[in-house]
């Protein structure tokens, strides 16, 4: 069962791991920078945005990962540190080696993670100053290092599981951030993935690729793909419990992709100015990647979030959006199309519908489309939310 956070509950982290958070003066309300150590050396992998103007902790990251001796991961928010040249890759390289002095690791040990304002370079004599501070903040839980890292987010995000494979329990903790720049390439936000299982290398790249995929590369707020976007899949081993066994590795793979697919219908949910979560499912389809283009395409597009904010039952909006993403009309005239409970199509013939139903459905904090095109066995599910006035107001106030 995924446990969320936050709440009553707080999110326990995988045995072996610790979470350090503190406010170093870049922001002035809440922590602003965040640590996350592992009490040995961690098998650690990650995916990054396709964005091609990518940050500087992206090129620094691409250099050490994948990884099996990581220790520390710190984490800076309000400053992206992105378009910052390079001083601004030494900056982030200094604050690298100064939190591995103060862990007594190596710099190749740590991986770092910056977000915030692009063009503005890290406050390094801030962050520094306040490790002092920060180490004598520990927690096994990852409520504090959640809070450090948002930006415009309104709430921290996290989730975790409990997995028992044939040789014992294993834990698998997510955190994530994401608010605004969402957009389905590759990461699409800030994401780590934390597991005390003793996994192989090799295998945990390809697991977090694919469950990335299905997860945090299916969701979208605005369309904008941000710079700094990287998710983080990090195994310490400490549970003592391989992952070894076909059965084993489909059992934690599904588990893993449960808590990536919560963390990222918490950052579609939080989208600047969103009041509706929209989940879009396509079914039914020859391939998976079109099923994928299809459902990414509705949640991205502008009409549709604001026919879903403004609770108008403009379903022509999803019809048009199909065909422009090139779908073959021998599919198309397939379709069956449902908004929340109402069938809107079926094989491709409108059908009498109650649009005081639909507003209804419409009106809902989660709001669900379905298409099913009957040409195939591929599916997949996008999620997103409507825009809003105060989404505007968000990004031009903005510093």
């Amino acid at each position: 069962m995924i446990q969320n956070g936050p709440g009553n509950q707080r999110t326990p982290l995988p045995e072996g791991f610790g979470a350090y958070a503190t406010n170093s003066g870049v922001r002035k309300y809440r922590p602003d920078l965040g640590v996350i150590v592992s009490d040995r050396p961690a098998k650690a992998v990650a995916v990054y945005t396709q964005n091609t103007c990518q940050s500087n902790h992206i090129k620094y990251c691409q250099k050490v990962l994948p990884t099996d001796g990581l220790r520390v991961l710190i984490c800076n928010s309000g400053q992206a540190n992105t378009a910052t040249g390079q001083q601004g890759y030494q900056d982030n390289l200094d604050m690298i080696t100064e939190i591995a002095r103060r862990f007594d690791v190596r710099p190749d040990q740590v991986v770092s993670a910056s977000t915030g304002i692009i063009g503005v370079r890290i406050q390094l004599d801030k962050i520094v100053s306040s490790f002092g501070d920060l180490l004598m903040h520990k927690s096994g839980h990852a409520e504090s290092f959640a809070t450090a890292i948002m930006t415009t987010d309104l709430v921290p995000k996290t989730a975790t599981t409990l997995v028992s494979l044939s040789g014992g329990q294993v834990r698998i903790t997510g955190v994530c951030k994401g608010s605004g720049m969402i957009h389905p390439n590759m990461a699409t936000m800030l994401g780590y993935l934390f597991t005390d299982a003793d996994v192989e290398l090799n295998w945990l790249a390809d697991t977090l690729r694919a469950v990335t995929d299905d997860s945090f590369n299916m969701i979208s707020v605005d369309g904008e793909t941000s710079p700094n976007d990287t998710v983080f899949a990090v195994a310490n081993g400490c549970s003592g419990v391989k992952v070894e066994k076909p059965e084993d590795r489909a059992l934690f793979m599904s588990s893993l992709m449960s808590v990536a697919k919560q963390l990222a219908k918490s950052i579609a949910r939080d989208g600047e100015g969103a009041t509706k979560l929209l989940e879009v499912s396509v079914n039914g389809m020859p391939d998976v990647m079109l099923a994928r283009k299809v459902a990414r395409s509705i949640v991205t597009s502008p009409l549709v979030k604001t026919a879903v904010h403004g609770g108008d039952p403009n379903w022509g909006r999803i019809y048009s959006r199909i065909g422009q993403e090139g779908v073959p009309f021998e599919i198309v005239q397939n379709l069956d199309l449902f908004i929340g409970e109402v069938a809107i199509l079926k094989a491709g013939e409108p059908l009498a519908m109650d649009y005081y139903k639909i507003r209804m459905g419409l009106a809902e904090d989660e709001v669900k489309v379905a298409l099913d095109f009957h040409s195939g066995d591929k599916a997949a599910v996008a999620w997103g939310c409507d825009l809003t006035k105060k989404y505007v107001d968000i990004n031009t106030e903005y510093n």
